[in-house]
């Protein structure tokens, strides 16, 4: 594997585990992660998933703010891992356009989630662009 969005995506499971269990793993971490030939695809990798968790509290309430009408809770777990991946790109990694975030976290939702899910991400991340 070598590409961004192969990172991205092994970003999305990580951070997915992570919200399942409550902890984070640093042996699946480790291991997927080792994957990439391409030293900036595993610094990426790094850099969301330990960066997520760390930020978790206000990737969070962000969430909480824009998904009107939905606790928490009612989240699918998988839609809220993509939603951490595309936040935390938004927010801490400015060399990642906005438009790039919201079109990876659309095709991740298309492939993992629910019919309904890659419009819901679409909207939250729209509504947090225009804020």
């Amino acid at each position: 594997m070598n590409s961004r969005k192969d990172a991205r995506e092994v970003a999305f499971k990580l951070i997915f585990e992570y919200l399942f269990s409550g902890q984070k793993n640093d042996l699946t971490f480790n291991e997927l992660s080792s994957e990439f030939e391409l030293q900036s695809e595993q610094d990426y990798v790094s850099k969301v998933y330990y960066g997520a968790i760390e930020k978790s509290q206000e990737l969070n309430d962000i969430i909480k703010q824009h998904a009107k009408g939905f606790s928490l809770d009612r989240i699918y777990k998988v839609d809220k891992a993509i939603l951490f991946v595309a936040l935390y790109e938004v927010l801490y990694l400015k060399n990642i356009p906005y438009k790039v975030s919201i079109n990876e976290a659309v095709e991740l939702a298309k492939k993992y989630s629910t019919e309904k899910s890659p419009s819901f991400i679409n909207g939250i991340l729209s509504k947090v662009e225009k804020d």
